[in-house]
């Protein structure tokens, strides 16, 4: 167990002080941001498009995060020789992979995490026609980041620490603090007829989004077994745009009782059950958890075959 925390734990910090996380996390989160400040005029639909959009950026900056990451944690090392070097030691290749599944989910949840409250952020300031945009909040929000940059930039010119972990770790706890300060103070400088109150629906809207994000690179960490980033890329470009269309492509196919349609709508991973951001407008004041956890135990059967065939496929690569 000891050997299974150190690696997951060294995936993990190599994940966050990799330049290209953070630079995801900061143009991910600001953009949510950014789609809160336009004057939309959709016909009293600003918050839905808002919550909507936001979410989408989530989903997709999450995605495209376990692919790179994948192929930095696994593909890089197998292709260095890093990984030979430590299955060297008593360490079995199933826990080396598991582990390795471990930090990079870990790293995951940490993006999702900053992202969500980007995306809270962001719908608590959406505004319809004959509203304004919040500066206040946007300076409050700016302002965290960039004081996490410049604790960054203090730990490692002063304390000789690497840069690019601390900035993320700071931008954790900044993020954090800017949102509980927007949702607070600045709620009550505001009148009764500007308060905007937070939509908690969006927290297990975003735990799914979380879920995709673990099934995402379970997949991507079986193709990182034998390809390298660019094939990994593709191939999980690919299965992301089929898992879109599984209901169109193989659903009806299986009701209508196809073997064959209804093997490939259990194997190709079915994204639409991840994306509720619909729901959130249909006037229901409460958000079904029991569904949450259902959705939960379909990651769990669709990330545990994922990562069965990567440990199949790790197996029996020669790593010399």
């Amino acid at each position: 167990m000891r050997q299974f925390l150190n690696i997951a734990q060294n995936a993990f910090m190599e994940l966050v002080r990799q330049p290209i996380f953070l630079l995801l996390m900061t143009g991910s989160v600001l953009f949510e941001i950014f789609l809160a400040v336009p004057y939309y005029f959709a016909f009293g639909d600003e918050m839905k498009l808002v919550k909507t959009s936001t979410l989408a950026v989530m989903l997709m900056s999450g995605l495209f995060g376990a692919v790179l990451s994948a192929s930095s944690s696994l593909a890089r090392e197998l292709r260095s020789g890093t990984a030979l070097a430590v299955l060297s030691k008593p360490v079995g290749r199933t826990q080396f992979v598991l582990a390795k599944f471990a930090g990079l989910a870990a790293a995951l949840t940490l993006l999702a995490y900053v992202n969500l409250l980007g995306v809270m952020t962001a719908s608590w300031m959406a505004f319809d026609a004959y509203g304004k945009t919040n500066v206040t909040a946007i300076a409050i929000f700016g302002g965290g980041i960039a004081l996490a940059y410049l604790l960054g930039a203090f730990s490692n010119f002063f304390l000789r620490r690497p840069f690019v972990s601390d900035a993320v770790f700071a931008m954790l706890i900044m993020v954090t603090l800017a949102v509980f300060i927007i949702f607070q103070f600045n709620q009550q400088m505001q009148s009764l007829s500007e308060r905007a109150t937070v939509d908690w629906r969006l927290v297990p809207a975003g735990l799914l989004i979380l879920f995709a994000f673990w099934i995402f690179a379970a997949v991507a960490l079986a193709c990182s077994t034998r390809l390298d980033m660019i094939a990994t890329l593709a191939i999980c470009s690919a299965v992301f745009l089929i898992g879109l269309m599984s209901d169109y492509l193989f659903g009806q196919l299986a009701d209508k009782g196809s073997w064959w349609g209804s093997t490939l709508y259990s194997v190709v991973p079915n994204w639409q059950l991840f994306w509720l951001a619909d729901a959130l407008e249909t006037g229901k004041s409460t958000f079904q958890w029991r569904y949450v956890g259902k959705a939960f135990g379909y990651m769990i059967l669709y990330a545990g075959a994922a990562l069965a065939m990567a440990v199949a496929l790790f197996d029996d690569r020669e790593l010399s």
